[in-house]
């Protein structure tokens, strides 16, 4: 390929891009009167579901819920008689904005370089335009945890509300949690492995030193500063202090039983805020978990079992296990574009045995309290942040669903996306029917 169609094929592939990675739909303007929405069936998650009941929120959060409400002047009435009203769904572990096509590298900003980036912040790469966000909207969610990748401490998460102009208007908590990839533990024996055992374990016996070695650092760090404030900054001590001050939570993402063993004991160690994620063996490890009060976000519940004799439906049935065994958990839908998928996840683990009222607090307050903004989000209630949608039936049942109300802080959220877009274009379409033959 000669020099000047490389640089054509360059910049068709950038216009390509620029192209699929915004959407034209307008942010919601801050909400400028009171508005009621009059009759609908309010699932509060904190106080049961009050059925027929009237909520109010004006300037951006909920001040009256109840019947035969003292109106405000100039307040706009929704009558959503029949019709289910929710707090925003919440999920605790997604690359929202930071990827849009994963073949595209321009497109792909979910990882910075290097195994030991805890400087990283996720807003800063984050994507208000992100053609996702509108299809992930439409099945009912408000919020995401956007979370850097990475190999070992990855960085900084942050709390985005998934309608703004810029990061800035949509984040809700600039700087969430800290986040670590614990070590792999058990030795992989796949066709495509080229290592051998004894390597494998060589290196992550080494992959777990480096983890200590950053932590012992940091700490002395943290400790050095406080005794003298002018010592000269390093950004990634500093990114980690508020750790050891139990103002920063730690999310470590910890799938197998012996891996989430060695990070509650690393939690322990260090006296850290840890949530486990990933989780896949939560439930082995459930007694650990409920002894230590430590949370868990569980991702996919529409997942392949981790090991060969694992039940079948291991991954389908692990919320219910670990609500039994009284273990705080979030679910998640872990990625970026399936964040969309969060509701139908929830709803497989009612299929086989959550409590519906449990399943809907897994994806709205529960994430709410563990990542710190319980005050404002996750459940109706006078005084929180009108944060929430209406759907026309049960958002956790796939054939019932149908959100057609979202508001985020009181703002009007255009539900419009590029797949219901493409539905209108084709549903007008005449296919001519051929004869039978």
């Amino acid at each position: 390929m000669n020099r000047q169609l490389q640089i054509l094929v360059l910049v068709a592939c950038l216009l390509l891009a620029a192209t699929v990675s915004a959407h034209d739909y307008v942010p919601g303007e801050p909400q400028d009167h009171p508005i009621l929405l009059k009759g609908g069936d309010l699932y509060t998650v904190a106080n049961g579901v009050l059925e027929g009941t009237d909520l109010l929120f004006e300037d951006g959060r909920i001040t009256q819920i109840g019947t035969d409400l003292a109106l405000p002047e100039g307040t706009e009435v929704i009558d959503i008689s029949g019709k289910h009203v929710y707090p925003g769904l919440i999920d605790l572990n997604t690359q929202l904005g930071l990827i849009e096509i994963g073949a595209v590298r321009a497109t792909n900003d979910i990882t910075e370089r290097g195994r030991t980036t805890p400087e990283v912040k996720a807003y800063i790469a984050y994507n208000p335009d992100s053609e996702l966000l509108p299809s992930v909207r439409s099945n009912g969610i408000t919020t995401a945890l956007v979370v850097p990748g990475g190999s070992l401490i990855r960085g900084r998460s942050s709390l985005m509300n998934l309608d703004g102009w810029t990061w800035e208007d949509a984040a809700e908590k600039p700087i969430a949690a800290l986040h670590i990839s614990w070590p792999r533990t058990r030795v992989i024996t796949a066709w495509w492995m080229d290592q051998s055992a004894e390597e494998q374990k060589e290196q992550m016996a080494k992959n777990r030193r480096e983890l200590v070695d950053m932590f012992d650092k940091a700490h002395a760090y943290s400790i050095a500063k406080q005794a003298d404030p002018d010592l000269p900054k390093d950004i990634r001590w500093e990114a980690m202090a508020p750790i050891f001050t139990d103002d920063l939570p730690v999310f470590i993402e910890a799938n197998d039983y012996r891996q989430i063993e060695q990070a509650i004991a690393f939690a322990e160690k260090w006296k850290l805020n840890v949530v486990i994620t990933g989780a896949r063996e939560a439930w082995r490890a459930a007694d650990m978990l409920t002894e230590h009060d430590i949370p868990v976000i569980v991702s996919r519940t529409q997942n392949m079992p981790l090991r060969s004799d694992d039940d079948y439906d291991i991954a389908f049935k692990q919320p219910a296990l670990l609500q039994q065994a009284g273990v705080r958990f979030a679910i998640s839908a872990s990625s970026s574009w399936g964040t969309r998928n969060l509701p139908w996840h929830t709803g497989m683990a009612v299929a086989f045995g959550l409590t519906p009222e449990m399943a809907l607090r897994s994806i709205t307050l529960t994430p709410a309290e563990i990542i710190g903004v319980a005050d404002d989000l996750g459940s109706l209630e006078v005084g929180k942040k009108a944060t929430l949608f209406v759907s026309q039936g049960d958002v956790l049942d796939y054939l019932e669903h149908g959100v057609e109300l979202m508001f985020i802080g009181g703002a009007a959220v255009d539900l419009s996306n590029k797949h219901k877009e493409l539905y209108e274009k084709y549903r007008q379409k005449e296919y001519p029917v051929e004869a039978a033959e």
